[in-house]
């Protein structure tokens, strides 16, 4: 708890363009449960070296997540929005809670698996141990909650199985993450193959709608959206690629894909794909107005950075403190 209030966690990896899919998926939810919760927002670049990055297109990617961030409608003085790298209590942390994680659980993880056979040339230690790492993003905050996707519940199942395995050794040291399970976060799928999540790494950038594309961009990769032969719009499991958009379309308008479905009936695909990359543009521009203005504004987002920056590591510290005591460590002389 901190001010009284339970504490959430997330983050997002900066590699990659953000898609609408991670804002209508996630982030657009985010903005609320700063109101609920004491919320710490990462900006995930540590991790994102498991894969081989370019130095200088890192550092911009990471500074341009966090602008997104503000952009998006989250507080920088009411949530901690911070670079995981900034904070030197995850590494520290991570290491500490290696030798209380088992070669056999990390062994399980299907993600290290899915990765290894995409990077088959750099499979290092660092992809293999991720794990922990995030056990450690998660832990450091005494986070209460942590919203996950399907692809990071195993994650979150090997924190909590960490936190107490230490905890039943020394005492009541780490709160134990519930997965947070509130509104949920529409699920975007790509628009080119509706079977799978629309991802910023997809090969085909048809796929994907990136939340800085232009509208007319917007407007083309909505025309070539998949759909199919039938013809109609209903949001059923036989048309995944006319769900998809209706989703899409719910998603930005507030509206029930049902309700969707309905004001499209008796409509052609081009009507409905037209009206999704409406809906698309009237979120999109007013968050590129504010991410150039934000760029535009270096001070501001340097003392942002800054400020959370030292917010995040006074709550790391005081967990970091409180483990390096518990395993024996010596204590660590102030430094003036």
């Amino acid at each position: 708890m901190i001010n009284g209030n339970k504490v959430l966690f997330s983050g997002m990896q900066a590699t990659g363009s953000l898609t609408i899919g991670n804002y209508l998926g996630a982030m657009k939810n985010w903005v609320a449960l700063a109101d609920e919760f004491e919320c710490f927002y990462c900006v995930v670049d540590m991790h994102s070296i498991t894969i081989r990055q370019d130095p200088a297109e890192l550092r911009r990617r990471a500074r341009k997540l966090l602008q997104i961030y503000i952009a998006a409608g989250l507080d920088p003085e009411k949530s901690c929005l911070y670079y995981q790298s900034h904070v030197s209590g995850h590494a520290e942390l991570a290491w500490i809670l290696n030798c209380f994680t088992y070669m056999g659980e990390l062994n399980r993880m299907t993600q290290f698996k899915d990765k290894s056979a995409k990077h088959a040339d750099n499979i290092n230690a660092g992809l293999f141990d991720y794990p922990v790492l995030m056990a450690a993003d998660i832990l450091l905050f005494q986070a209460d909650v942590v919203p996950v996707g399907v692809d990071q519940k195993q994650h979150l199942e090997l924190t909590r199985t960490i936190a107490e395995r230490f905890n039943n050794l020394y005492g009541d040291v780490f709160t134990v993450p519930e997965p947070y399970i509130g509104k949920v976060g529409a699920k975007i799928m790509s628009l080119q193959d509706p079977a799978r999540k629309m991802s910023k790494s997809d090969e085909n950038p048809n796929g994907s709608i990136y939340l800085l594309d232009d509208p007319d961009t917007v407007a083309r990769k909505c025309r070539r959206a998949v759909t199919d032969s039938e013809g109609m719009i209903r949001y059923c499991a036989e048309q995944p690629g006319v769900s998809n958009l209706l989703d899409i379309y719910s998603a930005c308008t507030g509206k029930t894909p049902q309700e969707a479905e309905k004001e499209f009936d008796g409509q052609g695909y081009g009507v409905l794909k037209d009206a999704v990359a409406e809906s698309l543009n009237a979120i999109l521009q007013p968050l590129q107005k504010r991410v150039a203005e934000l760029e535009a504004d270096k001070a501001y987002v340097d003392r942002i950075i800054r400020d959370n920056a030292e917010k995040a590591q006074y709550y790391s510290t005081k967990t970091l403190r409180k483990v390096q005591k518990k395993v024996g460590f010596p204590e660590r002389p102030r430094i003036k």
